[in-house]
């Protein structure tokens, strides 16, 4: 089971109903069962155009990001690399093993020096290969902070930036418009002057499968400006926090147009997994068990969505709410937790006088903000509201769970694909 805690969580044959069908998104993430959907041992085929792999003297690796060693894994099992670079979450230990592959572990989500020296590492396996090898991208969310070349910035100003940016609340796309105009390699710069052939298989953890913002399209391209990133960090009040080395980078390059990100993409990239996957995955599941389902996805600020969900559900027995996506939290005190107990938190004080429900959510990467679980499950039980606005006051979702019992443990599961969750009646 991936849920390692499973047995403890399913006090009730309804909790491990809701269990059960979040295994089956969490299994559908698994790039095991993704990448053998494209990949052969003599080619790749994917969205109508074939990929001969026989025609190439050597074929190579990179990849970033939290599925990035089960993505390489996975590749590696059906076809011949010759070598390649692995980079991931500190912390998380690589599934594949051998002396082919240059594991580097860095830190998330902001960078750190393992970050800088992973970049420059990758730059220069990249830059170096001939124009008759291929290198096969493995590309997945995280991939932001797990790969840093800062910009005539220091470390030190890309991480209070990043730090700024989580704590207000920005959409992953606000996020990433500023940290690829902070950067030598993101939104495109890493493969622009690559010599060799390329292709990225891509994992995506954004709204709309961005192609631009997945690990802030390192591989990609950027259709952002530097005035785009000025104009979110207006948005957000936060110019007089922002340093001012970062502030004169930004402005200075504003109407120099030779350092605009890449506008235009040097090798394909293709999306071959999304959220959608683990819902289908859950809706096959919760229909098998025998529930009626339903499906919505949720975006935005967490106060905007937990509304949009009560609304969909429904007054029926034996009905099962599925959501899928990645709402947006602004952290208001130093508590432990993170958007998905937040949600079930949330979605928990506003049920107190709902018929019996179960609710549940959780990260498909298992690290649900700056807490060791994946998110939280709990029947809607009677608690004191005052209690519960205390908790959420403090940003503090993640102990409140703990107190109940009702903490989703998987650590690491090498994978990326949002979030999921769902309410069971």
């Amino acid at each position: 089971m991936i849920i390692q805690n499973f047995r403890e969580l399913a006090t009730t044959e309804k909790k491990k109903d809701c269990l059960e069908i979040l295994e089956a998104g969490l299994r559908a993430a698994d790039p095991k069962n993704i990448i053998t959907k494209y990949v052969t041992p003599n080619e790749i085929k994917i969205k109508g155009k074939v990929i001969n792999i026989e025609k190439y003297s050597n074929i190579y690796s990179v990849a970033f990001g939290k599925a990035g060693d089960s993505m390489t894994r996975a590749l590696n099992a059906i076809m011949p690399i010759k070598s390649g670079i692995i980079v991931i979450p500190k912390g998380s230990k690589a599934k594949i093993k051998g002396k082919k592959f240059q594991i580097f572990n860095s830190r998330h989500p902001q960078p750190d020096k393992t970050s800088v020296k992973a970049a420059k590492e990758v730059m220069k396996f990249v830059q170096n290969k001939r124009s008759d090898e291929l290198i096969i991208f493995l590309v997945s969310g995280g991939g932001s902070s797990l790969l840093a070349m800062p910009d005539e910035i220091t470390l030190d100003d890309k991480i209070h930036v990043t730090n700024l940016l989580l704590k207000a609340g920005v959409t992953i796309q606000e996020f990433n418009c500023i940290r690829k105009h902070l950067s030598k390699i993101k939104g495109g710069k890493l493969i622009e002057n690559m010599k060799c052939h390329g292709i990225s298989l891509v994992m995506s953890d954004v709204e709309g499968d961005d192609l631009s913002s997945i690990a802030s399209g390192t591989t990609y391209m950027d259709d952002t400006t530097y005035e785009d990133a000025l104009e979110i960090i207006d948005k957000y009040k936060i110019r007089w926090k922002i340093p001012t080395e970062v502030l004169q980078i930004l402005e200075k390059r504003l109407n120099e147009k030779r350092c605009e990100t890449p506008k235009k993409a040097h090798i394909e990239n293709y999306i071959i997994a999304n959220n959608n996957d683990c819902l289908q995955a859950m809706h096959k599941k919760a229909d098998e068990i025998g529930y009626k389902v339903s499906i919505m996805q949720i975006f935005g600020d967490i106060k905007e969505v937990v509304p949009k969900i009560l609304e969909n559900i429904s007054d029926e027995q034996n009905t099962c709410l599925i959501f899928g996506g990645e709402p947006t939290v602004k952290v208001l005190g130093k508590g432990m937790g993170g958007r998905n107990q937040e949600l079930v938190l949330r979605l928990l004080k506003n049920t107190q006088k709902a018929k019996k429900i179960v609710i549940a959510s959780m990260g498909t990467d298992g690290i649900d903000g700056n807490s060791i679980f994946a998110g939280a499950i709990t029947e809607n039980i009677k608690v004191d509201l005052d209690v519960m606005k205390e908790f959420l006051k403090n940003s503090d979702s993640g102990r409140f769970f703990q107190k109940q019992k009702g903490n989703i443990i998987t650590n690491f599961t090498h994978t990326n694909l949002m979030d999921i969750g769902m309410i069971l009646r």
